[in-house]
């Protein structure tokens, strides 16, 4: 049992005993749920410091007066919290407003510290998950609901800022010279209409030497026509160009016909993904040796091919002229022949787009790489587990989480934000 022994300021003294028996895992129990002792104490003195004394307040331009003290519990990371303070009212009755509340930064119940905790993990669990990884690693019991409860409320602080907060970029060691744009899909099931599009878009910032210094990750939720993952992607890279206006902006992405209007519009550069383009070289390996027996032979074609394309700045023409050459094979059977057809019309209408010999020697990336592994980590990890269905705000709720958490440097500077304005008034301003 942990007890307060002096106060002296703003200091506290405590004293808290500890009975160390059995294994070590169960001495760290017991010493854990010490800890907890202590933390609920010292929060509970740490909240009164922000209540008020009873007097008149204004809020804004309106007056208010005390109703008294009544009884409220808190969620802590270390417990719940149980105390007394003020809340007041206007005279024509109304809303009840908490001072205590409002200062503490108190997000549905719970302290600051805390709805930051439960929101990391709920970016990356479920709520099931968070309330048995609290019950078991830090001593918690909270109810999954409420869980779910304070993370939504987090995430739609998140999407109401996306537009209005900047972020500043990391500290980074070296210069940036280059500036990829990516974006790609990734298919989530929806309570209502199937499967439908997520889009992943991120901007990687890159040095001289190619070395990727930082990313920037968007999520959005599936959508007619992709026009909030447009804007959204649009403002992030005004922001960057903003910061880094005389550097390289390349565009990388599948061949997609949507993704190149818009990275035409904000790039300088295009280039088809590199990775992309050899699933075709893939298929048409299968052209060149279609034999049951030839698998080695496919191999070292589809090495040579991928070399070529890579090395070779003509390489693409190159391989055009040969995939004409396999397409008068008679041999063929239908399936290589669609396959070698699409890798044609593929080839043709992107070769434009495949300098890979040019971007290598500039030391600028030649694939969407980062935009792939995005899809994985910021949609598919979260989103896609057994038996998960969506509604589209809780979609973007995680999506909007999982991307700050994602960013470097992000997660801090939203709480920084949250912290020094308030839940309430973040989600209700309009800057």
């Amino acid at each position: 049992m942990a007890k307060i022994v002096a106060r002296k300021g703003n200091k506290l003294t405590m004293q808290v005993t500890v009975e160390l028996t059995g294994s070590l895992m169960d001495m760290e129990d017991i010493i854990l749920d010490a800890c907890n002792d202590m933390g609920c104490l010292a929060t509970e003195e740490a909240l009164q410091k922000f209540d008020a004394d009873g007097s008149p307040i204004m809020v804004g331009n309106t007056k208010m007066t005390s109703k008294g003290k009544n009884s409220q519990t808190y969620q802590t990371p270390y417990g719940s919290v149980l105390l007394k303070r003020y809340t007041y009212q206007t005279s024509k009755g109304g809303e009840i407003y908490c001072p205590l509340e409002e200062k503490a930064r108190i997000i549905r119940g719970a302290t600051p510290k805390f709805a930051k905790q439960i929101s990391h993990k709920y970016s990356n669990m479920n709520a099931p998950a968070v309330r048995n990884d609290l019950m078991e690693n830090h001593h918690r019991t909270v109810a999954h609901s409420y869980l779910q409860d304070v993370s939504e409320y987090v995430g739609t602080i998140a999407q109401a800022k996306e537009e209005v907060w900047e972020y500043d970029i990391p500290e980074l060691d070296e210069a940036v010279s280059s500036i990829a744009v990516s974006l790609d899909g990734a298919h989530i099931l929806m309570r209502e209409e199937g499967y439908r599009e997520a889009m992943v878009g991120n901007i990687s910032l890159y040095g001289v030497a190619g070395e990727r210094l930082h990313t920037v990750y968007i999520g959005e939720a599936p959508e007619y026509g992709k026009g909030t993952f447009f804007q959204r992607l649009e403002n992030e890279i005004a922001k960057t160009k903003r910061q880094y206006p005389s550097a390289l902006y390349l565009g990388i992405a599948d061949g997609a016909k949507n993704n190149w209007p818009f990275l035409e519009k904000h790039t300088d550069r295009q280039l088809l993904d590199f990775f992309h383009v050899t699933e075709y070289l893939a298929k048409v390996a299968y052209a060149a040796y279609p034999g049951k027996t030839d698998k080695p032979k496919r191999k070292i074609w589809l090495h040579e091919h991928c070399t070529q394309l890579k090395h070779e700045s003509d390489s693409a023409e190159k391989i055009i002229v040969e995939m004409e050459k396999l397409s008068k094979k008679r041999s063929l059977t239908k399936k290589i022949k669609e396959d070698l057809s699409a890798a044609l019309t593929y080839f043709k209408n992107h070769s434009h787009m495949m300098d890979y010999a040019a971007q290598l020697v500039q030391n600028l990336p030649i694939g969407s790489g980062v935009t792939e592994a995005a899809c994985k980590t910021l949609v598919k990890q979260r989103l896609c587990c057994s038996g998960m269905r969506w509604k589209n705000t809780g979609a973007k709720i995680i999506l909007s989480l999982r991307a700050l958490v994602q960013s470097k440097g992000r997660w801090k500077q939203f709480w920084e934000r949250i912290n020094q304005y308030g839940a309430r008034i973040c989600l209700n301003a309009t800057s």
